[in-house]
């Protein structure tokens, strides 16, 4: 995780969800017609735009035909203007009704691809993730979803958070990765099939690459997808199925284990 900035008192910066900023500027009139909301949507859209890197109040205020001292009427600092991004992307996610009576099942799958979108179309937000505390409303309201989820599925209460972490890290990691690929497309003007046809065409002129390539073209064959997307979705499917399957088994173990052991014949 990265190291929190400092705040100009000296104290480590928490986050703008507990320093009391997080619904408003500072007192006295709104400067250039600016509000929270706008600034924070401006904001998605030009980390959406050009990536987290390149992103800086001067490029933020330009985009919004103000000065960049505007800005900071309502944040104190750029880190506080990401965390209210970071949450307002994940107000995106369309978050099941836990209490409905659906099977659980489907409503992990559900959840595990609303946060693989949300990565895939977001770049920037992974990175994010890591660093903030995540205590944003629309955050804590995909946490409490996956956790009364979660809770369905009969394990055990000290087996849950286990479970979690198996399948919202999976999806971490895979959206993140696929987030990144999407973007080194994009950056290069190219599709996504033909950027990959691309890069395992110029692989191959690498012998070590090569002779690796080789001896996955049966996995590759097998799992077939005629599209980037297709492989991408099938191997999303079947990984999320595995894990699944994995939690079915630890709950029929955990119910094995608590049942009654038969009366001795002796």
């Amino acid at each position: 995780m990265a190291k929190a900035a400092p705040r100009a008192n000296g104290a480590a910066r928490t986050s703008v969800w507990l320093e009391g900023r997080a619904r408003g500027g500072r007192g006295g009139g709104q400067p250039s017609g600016l509000d929270r909301d706008r600034i924070t949507a401006a904001t998605v859209r030009l980390l959406d735009a050009e990536g987290l890197n390149r992103f800086s109040m001067r490029r933020l205020a330009a985009g919004l035909n103000v000065t960049a001292m505007s800005l900071y009427w309502y944040v104190d600092t750029k880190d506080d203007l990401l965390e209210l991004a970071l949450d307002a992307a994940f107000g995106e996610l369309r978050l099941p009704d836990a209490e409905a009576g659906e099977d659980w099942r489907d409503q992990l799958r559900r959840l595990a691809v609303e946060y693989r979108s949300l990565l895939v179309r977001h770049p920037w937000l992974s990175p994010l993730a890591g660093t903030f505390l995540n205590i944003g409303p629309h955050a804590l309201a995909f946490s409490g979803t996956v956790q009364r989820v979660i809770r369905r599925t009969g394990l055990p209460e000290h087996a849950l958070t286990g479970a979690i972490s198996a399948v919202f890290r999976f999806v971490y990691g895979y959206g993140t990765i696929e987030g990144h690929f999407v973007a080194r497309c994009a950056d290069a003007g190219m599709a996504p099939d033909d950027y990959f046809r691309y890069a395992m065409s110029a692989a191959t002129r690498v012998p070590d690459a090569a002779e690796a390539l080789a001896e996955s073209a049966s996995l590759l064959a097998a799992r077939g997808g005629d599209t980037v997307q297709e492989m991408l979705d099938r191997d999303f499917a079947f990984a999320l199925d595995l894990l699944v399957a994995g939690i079915e088994t630890m709950v029929r173990r955990a119910t094995a284990g608590r049942a009654p052991r038969p009366p001795s014949s002796g």
